[in-house]
């Protein structure tokens, strides 16, 4: 996490107060937010339940999170290390704000909030004793341009004596309004429906009854119950009120399966209720209609603001980008094993053509699987973009020990299915029948996916801002360009009968294509370090051994029972190898990352690491920025780096510029990177942007770079 401990005349803005605290070493702050741990009370006594709260004091323009984000986002979480006995329970949150931005509706805070907690102190503490709190929160700080996760640990000593105690007279006072002013149920019976894509809720009872509520709104607990941008409207009746607005993509998709719960806000206070589905109840109509909400006004659905012609082009673009991605370095492993699989079947025309359909069904279902799981974590306010899987340190350590074991299978060591014969077929391409192809084209896109081919850039940045079904067939045809080379040649006969026929030189074909398979295993462990430092690395080595050892004792095995013998010793030490490998990686995905891993910038160019303010900061001194978001595990970057940026003529064109190099290190997740490819209209790396003085935009270079255009490049900036 990003921890910055900068603008140390912030102080002066967060008053005298807070001041004190300060010079009690309490307030953490970074460059966005400044945040403590501080009380209600000036003590507690033994058996009480005490409040706390975190403090925040946020900068102007940024802002943070309620429980339910919205469209975007994430809620602060907090971690509690307490003294035995003690319980913190869960956050009272205060009614959040109505933030819009770019047809996108949040729910947050912004300048100094308050987040209580209760905390039960045990009847056995001693009176004259002091309780040490401390709690890990975890604020997602956001502006109109980027969101940046900060994370800051904070701690109070809480005095423990009898009796009453008065409230802190710095911030008692504040902490308990919040606590009196907080939603909480008041007997309220609530009813929801959803018909037509319209969600009606009506409620009535307790201090909704008697006269017109006011403007109102529902904040719901859960994503995806509505669409947060679009507008409320709704009746007030004798007993209470109807609210009518649209549902969210994800009840739209499910239906109404259960209650749906959140904070029903009215002139007239707030209050929490559950809503039950049902028809609406008698009472909530009929009196007028409720002056609409003061959050401002309404804008147009995403379902409508996506052209066909706009699809169709993001369609179009996938499909090339797809057809090029088969020309990727990552992508070459898995091709070239396919390659020799379909060699083999070249005279078969049948199992031909089942290869080649099952491994586009493989392709397209792994696409699928995928740009869903992606799309669902964007639309619950995760900051994640294409390839993020390898952002992931368990799902890169997993592929490193996959990619050996395919290696190991193309050397000989161990067998899957029948026959020595089986050229270009790994462990999951020798599967029977067609389940092969299948599992290899699963492989290919996991492995590939990383590889931002051009033109995949602009579909998928664009398909993230699409409705899901759109957005998913954007995806599709992405992977139908993988897929298509490999299967036009499996259904095309007289491109078949050109191919060799199979023979002794498939054996040391077999052999051959096992090295590309190390490389990438070894690429895989190499990307695994930078995520998690040289501890995690070693135990992966050791998994790797222990991976290589129960496969050449499974081999040893095979080879046993094809003479006739029994091999159970064999069999059971494979069997623990392979298991206590997998409990290292296991141990070692989940080894917390070291700081000082290096940023992910290979070129010669001396860089520092990109934020906002560096560039910012640099253009106010008259000076151009070249910025490169790149990762460990993009292949594409790893040569625009060394091939291009690492030119000793790009270099020298940088200092007759006067220019600053970046990097923007997305190995692991980094939400303001994120946001900020977002903000260029891209999901993945790589992104090439290069800021001049006398420009508001960047210019977005090639993806796929050369010294010539870097070089161009700056020309066309100097003076």
């Amino acid at each position: 996490m990003i921890r910055l401990l900068k603008h140390i005349l912030i102080l002066a803005l967060l008053g005298l107060p807070s001041l004190a605290a300060a010079q009690d070493g309490r307030v953490q702050r970074t460059e966005r937010i400044a945040a403590e741990l501080v009380a209600m009370s000036e003590w507690a006594a033994p058996g009480s339940t005490a409040i706390v709260a975190v403090r925040q004091d946020i900068e102007p323009d940024w802002h943070t999170y309620w429980r339910n984000p919205g469209d975007s986002g994430g809620a602060t979480t907090l971690t509690w290390t307490l003294p035995g006995g003690v319980r913190a329970g869960d956050i009272v949150w205060p009614l959040p704000e109505r933030q819009r931005l770019a047809g996108l509706m949040n729910y947050g805070y912004s300048g100094e909030v308050y987040l209580p907690v209760p905390v039960e102190i045990p009847a056995s503490a001693r009176a004259g004793a002091t309780l040490s709190l401390t709690v890990k929160a975890l604020f997602l700080v956001c502006s109109a341009e980027m969101c940046v996760p900060d994370e800051l640990t904070l701690s109070l000593d809480l005095p423990v004596r009898d009796g009453a105690a008065p409230l802190d007279p710095r911030h008692g006072a504040a902490i308990q309004s919040i606590l009196e002013t907080a939603p909480r149920p008041a007997g309220i019976e609530a009813r929801t429906a959803l018909e037509n894509g319209v969600l009606t809720l009506s409620a009535t009872g307790g201090p909704l009854a008697g006269s017109d509520p006011g403007p109102s709104y529902f904040f719901p607990f859960e994503g995806g119950v509505i669409e947060h941008p679009a507008p409320q409207s709704g009746a007030w009746g004798p007993e209470g009120l109807t609210l009518r607005t649209q549902a969210g993509g994800e009840l739209r998709s499910t239906g109404l399966q259960g209650p749906i719960s959140g904070v029903l806000v009215t002139a007239r206070g707030a209050w929490e209720i559950t809503a039950e589905p049902g028809p609406g109840l008698p009472g909530s109509a009929g009196s007028g209609d409720l002056a609409p909400a003061d959050d401002g006004p309404a804008e147009t659905g995403p379902s409508e603001g996506v052209s066909l012609a706009g699809f169709a082009q993001a369609a179009l673009f996938a499909l090339f980008g797809g057809l090029i991605l088969n020309l990727m370095p990552c992508v070459f492993p898995i091709l070239a094993m396919k390659a020799a699989a379909l060699t083999k079947s070249a005279h078969d025309p049948a199992h031909a053509r089942r290869d080649g359909l099952a491994f586009l069904a493989g392709v397209l279902t792994t696409f699928l699987l995928l740009a869903g799981l992606l799309l669902a974590l964007r639309a619950a306010g995760e900051a994640v973009g294409w390839g993020f899987q390898l952002q992931s340190a368990p799902v890169t350590a997993g592929l490193a020990l996959l990619m050996l074991a395919v290696a190991l299978n193309l050397s000989g060591v161990f067998h899957v299915g029948a026959g020595l014969q089986g050229a270009g077929s790994g462990p999951l391409a020798r599967l029977p029948g067609g389940l092969g192809a299948f599992f290899t084209g699963a492989l290919a896109v996991v492995v590939a996916a990383p590889c931002t081919a051009p033109f995949m850039a602009f579909a998928l940045g664009a398909a993230l801002l699409m409705p899901w079904p759109m957005a998913l067939a954007v995806f599709l045809m992405l992977g139908l360009g993988l897929a298509l080379p490999f299967l036009i040649v499996s259904l095309t006969p007289g491109l078949l009968s050109r191919l060799p026929r199979p023979g002794p030189w498939m054996e040391r074909l077999k052999s051959l294509l096992a090295f590309p398979m190390y490389g990438t295993a070894a690429w895989l462990v190499w990307v695994f370090a930078r995520q998690s430092g040289s501890e995690a690395l070693g135990l992966l080595l050791l998994a790797a051994v222990l991976t290589a050892f129960g496969l050449w004792l499974a081999g040893v095995n095979q080879a046993r029972r094809a003479e006739g013998g029994t091999a159970v010793v064999s069999a059971v030490a494979a069997a623990v190898a392979l298991v206590s490998a997998f409990a290292l990686v296991g141990v070692a995905a989940r080894m917390p990352p070291e700081t000082d891993v290096g940023a992910a910038g290979s070129s010669s160019l001396p860089s520092q690491p990109w934020s906002t303010a560096a560039v910012e900061a640099a253009l106010a001194e008259g000076r151009p920025v070249l910025v490169n978001f790149t990762a460990d595990w993009c292949v594409t970057c790893k040569i625009n780096e060394r091939a291009a940026l690492g030119s000793a003529r790009v270099e020298a064109a940088m200092e007759a510029a006067g220019a600053i190099y970046m990097v923007g290190d997305w190995t692991r997740r980094d939400d303001a990177i994120t946001a900020e490819l977002q903000r260029h209209g891209r999901s993945g790396v790589p992104l090439y942007l290069l800021y001049s003085p006398e420009s508001t935009e960047p210019r977005i270079l090639p993806q796929l770079l050369t010294e010539g255009v870097v070089i161009d490049a700056f020309n066309d900036i100097r003076p």
